[in-house]
């Protein structure tokens, strides 16, 4: 099966006080449809960085990311924007929803910059958030709901488009122990149930173990690689 997204010499530099800081040094990566990939290493890996520049929130400074055989940074801004709402999910450590917004407003929101009619956007944001657990909190704001209910929304936020590709960084970072394992059951189980594609960079031993395969990074580079 051919990959979804897939790099090649993938690298990313930063200039720092007049030195040249390399955060990604050569990524060669490739992720089939389908499968759920956990991304592990030490703070300061690139994790982070190469799940922003996968997301294409995020420009490599060599190499290529190519999205169903498609090399996206050949796009320009306005088109690498349009993709990006359709095609990516996004679920961070911290939820980042917008206050004022009740549950259900939040996880249609990228529906709605995706030029989804307001009504499909609010259909299909209601049943991944009923999904998810949350049918009966819709009408709650983030201030109303638990850390785990946030996270929850965020999901159902992240699916809203149907992406090809969820990307979760730290998604159970900010969680205690319990609810963090409620996140997992939920993010192995849109993957079986739902197909969903899933990147997912995480400290957590326990996630990553549950995850088809296990990908180490260290210092910018790939350094091993496990299949369950």
């Amino acid at each position: 099966m051919a990959p979804i997204v897939s790099t090649s010499a993938l690298s990313k530099s930063f200039d720092q006080g007049g030195t040249r800081l390399t955060v990604l040094d050569g990524i060669n990566l490739a992720i089939k449809a389908g499968e759920c990939v956990g991304l592990v290493g030490p703070s300061g890996a690139g994790k982070s960085t190469l799940l922003h520049i996968l997301g294409t929130l995020d420009r490599p400074t060599s190499g290529t990311v190519e999205f169903e055989g498609i090399d996206v940074f050949s796009k320009n801004d306005g088109e690498l924007a349009q993709f990006r709402s359709r095609r990516v999910g996004f679920v961070f450590q911290f939820h980042h929803l917008l206050p004022e917004f009740t549950a259900l407003e939040n996880a249609s929101i990228p529906g709605r910059i995706a030029g989804m009619a307001r009504d499909e956007a609010t259909r299909k944001a209601a049943a991944l958030l009923d999904a998810v657990g949350l049918g009966s909190r819709m009408s709650h704001r983030p201030s109303e709901l638990s850390g785990g209910e946030q996270q929850r929304v965020a999901l159902a936020r992240a699916l809203v488009c149907e992406p090809g590709l969820v990307l979760a960084d730290e998604p159970t970072g900010n969680l205690d122990a319990r609810t963090g394992r409620a996140i997992h059951d939920l993010l192995v189980e849109l993957n079986h149930t739902k197909g969903v594609t899933l990147l997912v960079a995480t400290h957590n031993s326990e996630l990553a173990g549950r995850m088809d395969r296990i990908i180490s990074i260290e210092d910018g580079r790939i350094c091993g690689e496990e299949t369950k």
